[in-house]
């Protein structure tokens, strides 16, 4: 099979980290595409915050960031998979406390296999469009324990992605060794801070943001940490 190896997909939400790996992969890649799935998720205002992003940088006139004028369209697929909302109970879909479970030790609001069923759909699509790269926003560093965001899950799904799809795929995970505050500094670096000011964090799925969830928390903390100001709204704003 023939690679398209200038052409890359991401996974992209909308929120903080999968926006900055998209800017991450413009920089680097001559076309990208990104693909953002619909899970009835809680915070589903993140779908439109990702649909504006997508918009903002397309227009070219919207963004002051020069190099990205130079970029070609991307492409934006969203795809339905509210079915996991009938398989999975969870504070990221269905309306429940967002705490951590003393059973798992996790927060509430893991969804059990998501990363994985992304990756894997992901994958699928990049084998018919003949794409070899991924990008995927998860990190080890700052992931609040999710075990489908560890190196150790990637590598060992991007094995399987290629013994089943008999294809070199490649995931790329750029913020894997990177906290919150690392990921604020490199997306100042890559000139895109101001894309911040569209996406979404908030596990409450309130905009203005709550200020006071796990996600806002971390995404504060890391601003303070920066040395920079967030761009987003928020209702409350903790002082740590």
């Amino acid at each position: 099979m023939k690679f398209h190896t200038e052409s890359a997909i991401i996974v992209f939400s909308g929120g903080q980290d999968s926006t900055t790996c998209l800017v991450w992969a413009l920089k680097r890649f001559k076309e990208v595409k990104a693909i953002t799935f619909d899970y009835k998720q809680r915070h589903k205002i993140e779908i439109e915050c990702a649909k504006e992003i997508i918009k903002v940088i397309n227009s070219k006139n919207e963004v002051s960031i020069d190099w990205l004028k130079q970029k070609s369209q991307i492409e934006h697929i969203i795809i339905d998979i509210s079915f996991l909302s009938d398989l999975l109970r969870t504070a990221m879909i269905q309306d429940l406390e967002i705490k951590y479970d003393n059973k798992t030790g996790l927060p509430t609001t893991f969804v059990p296999g998501r990363n994985i069923l992304f990756l894997t759909l992901t994958a699928a699509y990049a084998y018919q469009k003949n794409i070899q790269h991924i990008i995927a926003g998860v990190s080890q560093t700052d992931y609040s324990g999710y075990p489908d965001c560890r190196e150790a899950t990637i590598i060992s799904l991007q094995k399987t992605l290629r013994l089943g799809l008999e294809y070199q795929i490649k995931i790329h995970t750029p913020l894997m060794w990177k906290n919150k505050s690392d990921t604020i500094k490199m997306m100042q670096e890559l000139g895109g801070l101001e894309l911040y000011k569209y996406t979404h964090t908030c596990y409450k799925g309130e905009r203005p943001a709550c200020g006071t969830c796990f996600a806002c928390k971390l995404r504060l903390a890391g601003f303070k940490k920066a040395g920079l100001k967030d761009p987003l709204e928020y209702k409350h704003i903790i002082n740590f």
